[in-house]
């Protein structure tokens, strides 16, 4: 599956200036890891935000914003952004804040030990 090279460009810039951020492909597309934790990524057309869940219902209300169901449910404190919503350089950086204020106070996922 294909995502979308040009977001992901500019999220990339927009991290830039981030500690330990990583960069990982999965689900399809691409996703930034801040501190370890997922935080941020692109897939398909989409930007993935992962953000506060306390502040999930506000955020649905912004432009271009839907709940992330990429197992066919929704995931709690993720969502996704479309063009729609990340077309204007302040809108994506007002997305990319969201999801580094959350960063500090998300969990991590556990590693997966290696047989």
């Amino acid at each position: 599956m294909a995502f979308n090279e040009q977001l992901s460009n500019r999220i990339r810039e927009a991290l830039a200036a981030q500690p330990d951020v990583e960069e990982k492909y999965m689900f399809g597309g691409v996703c930034y890891m801040v501190n370890g934790k997922m935080c941020t990524g692109v897939i398909g057309e989409d930007m993935m935000c992962r953000i506060d869940p306390l502040r999930e219902e506000e955020l649905l209300e912004m432009p271009g914003c839907r709940r992330m169901d990429f197992t066919s449910r929704p995931m709690k404190g993720y969502l996704y952004v479309s063009e729609e919503g990340t077309r204007r350089q302040r809108d994506l950086l007002f997305w990319i804040t969201q999801c580094l204020d959350y960063n500090p106070s998300a969990r991590a996922s556990p590693k997966r030990k290696r047989p």
